[in-house]
């Protein structure tokens, strides 16, 4: 898959579903956000190689509602406001936005995070 790309193409669930499974990291923001630049900055200076992909804003409210689906398991158990931009998935799970992010590599949290999913080696 290309990064930097908008992802969403409508009625593509299933795409967006799979995106996200088969992504050890994957970082979902808006189109230029600098938020997710410094989310990506952090990982990559970690070890890892998350896939950004970027939505634009007329889709952002269809994109925020099916990855509210994906992370409810599909049962309808959304949980509104949760999912923020940026959002990063790790080995196919919601982790947080940027400070999620930020607090688990404070703690040293993520990095053991990053190796079970497969995103780090070492």
């Amino acid at each position: 898959m290309n990064t930097n790309n908008s992802l969403y193409v409508k009625g593509s669930k299933d795409l967006l579903k799979n995106v996200v499974k088969d992504n050890a990291v994957i970082i979902m923001g808006r189109r230029g956000c600098c938020m997710s630049h410094v989310v990506k900055r952090l990982l990559q200076c970690l070890g890892a190689n998350p896939a950004i992909y970027e939505i634009e804003e007329e889709d952002e409210n269809e994109v925020v509602d099916e990855l509210e689906n994906i992370v409810a398991g599909g049962g309808g158990q959304k949980e509104p406001g949760k999912l923020q931009f940026p959002a990063v998935f790790v080995g196919g799970e919601l982790f947080g936005g940027l400070d999620r992010i930020m607090a688990a590599h404070i703690t040293g949290e993520l990095t053991p995070v990053l190796k079970k999913a497969g995103a780090l080696w070492l």
